[in-house]
């Protein structure tokens, strides 16, 4: 039997300048179905660099708020315009070799010193090209469905919406014997799905550009993003009031991943008897394998090392999107497409992309491309699935009397 609706999800992965990699795959897409993605999807979700993507291709434009500014090329001119001055060449080489040069003793202590207070890019450069993207819209001015996701340090700013003790003076709350004090995962979302059913907007009112310079702010490229950003609350009488919180944000990949996504923040909007079709866009799968005898040689500073390339951290991004994908992968079925490959497989080839968030070299975004070319030459006939599902999704949109149609038949419904 035919679902009522179809919504669409799309989840770009974080990565740096490897968001190249999804930009010129939607832009692929795009040329192929001769719309923009937020003509085709319902909901963007993804951290960091897929945060950038999202938001650029929600923002509405100028001369017509129901349709998106940007195309996913420009996008890709954005990385290649922008790369060197977010990611200046050579900036932030000294302080990956920190562990490595400290364990040789070859840095002074006033060295080390000044590298731990300096090593991050300097973040105006992010900021300058985000302010240039997008202006000065709101997160509640996107198009369609926009989740971004950060990660708040500071605790102590946390207040609960309706449960606020007003005579309290610790924010503190205790929900499910989960104490909300500490660290905290935060979606800062603007959902255009009515569901449940007249449900109130909870959209907080925060610029795209605080959303997504907290998204991008990466533990050892940038310093935490400090924003301060308002929310609803209702009153007893019906009314809404809105209260400021203040957060102090570190990069949303610290947490997010596609089946987080799905679970934490996407399947509550769509109703139990429509068809969700989840596509997620990869930017390199860097995550490698240890022997055993190296990760023993390590020891307990040689798993964070940068010259080890990070092996704890690594495993720490991929673990839990490891433990539910095969899980979440048979709940969706027919309904999930992913796009993504291994970037460590083709290390030995001279025309393979660093697997480095921050080399913004030119060089380098032109292996990126082709990265990303190779992924949609591999995948062509699923791609081309895609698009057609996408553009019958979105003609089914337009013409909901349509009970029977080619996208029943692409995803398998009877």
């Amino acid at each position: 039997m035919t679902s009522q609706k179809t919504y669409v999800a799309l989840f770009n992965y974080g990565g740096g300048m490897r968001g190249i990699v999804p930009a010129q795959i939607m832009s692929y897409i795009e040329d192929k179905t001769g719309l923009r993605m937020a003509e085709m999807v319902d909901i963007f979700a993804g951290p960091s660099t897929g945060a950038i993507l999202n938001a650029a291709l929600t923002r509405a434009s100028k001369d017509d708020p129901t349709m998106p500014m940007y195309r996913a090329r420009h996008l890709v001119k954005f990385y290649e315009r922008e790369g060197l001055n977010i990611f200046p060449h050579d900036s932030f080489r000294d302080f990956r070799g920190i562990l490595h040069d400290f364990n040789n003793r070859t840095l002074k202590v006033s060295q080390l010193n000044w590298l731990f207070r300096h090593g991050h890019y300097d973040p105006a450069n992010l900021g300058k090209a985000l302010k240039a993207l997008y202006g000065d819209s709101m997160l509640n001015d996107s198009v369609t469905s926009l989740i971004i996701p950060t990660y708040n340090i500071d605790g102590d700013q946390l207040e609960v919406a309706g449960e606020k003790d007003e005579t309290s003076e610790s924010p503190a709350r205790t929900i499910n014997n989960f104490v909300d004090h500490g660290g905290h995962a935060v979606w800062l979302k603007n959902m255009k799905i009515d569901h449940p059913p007249g449900a109130p907007t909870r959209t907080p009112k925060v610029s795209l550009y605080d959303a997504v310079m907290a998204s991008c702010a990466a533990p050892t490229y940038y310093p935490c993003h400090h924003f301060k950003a308002s929310f609803p609350e209702d009153m007893p009488d019906g009314s809404q009031r809105w209260y400021e919180r203040s957060f102090s944000s570190i990069d949303g990949v610290i947490f997010d991943n596609p089946c987080i996504s799905y679970l934490g923040a996407i399947r509550r909007h769509i109703p139990e008897d429509a068809n969700l079709i989840m596509i997620i866009l990869g930017t390199g799968y860097t995550n490698r394998s240890v022997k055993k005898e190296d990760w023993n040689s390590f020891g307990s500073l040689g798993v964070v090392d940068p010259v080890n390339d990070l092996p704890l951290i690594n495993i720490f991004f991929h673990a839990s999107e490891s433990a539910l994908m095969q899980s979440f992968a048979e709940e969706m079925g027919n309904n999930l497409f992913v796009f993504n490959k291994s970037m460590i497989t083709g290390l030995g080839d001279p025309n393979a992309p660093s697997t480095q968030i921050d080399d913004a070299s030119p060089e380098n975004l032109k292996k990126l491309i082709h990265f990303a070319d190779s992924i949609v030459e591999e995948n062509q006939q699923k791609l081309d699935t895609l698009c057609n599902l996408l553009v019958s999704s979105r003609d089914q949109k337009k013409n909901p009397s349509q009970k029977k149609s080619l996208l029943d038949r692409l995803i398998g419904k009877d």
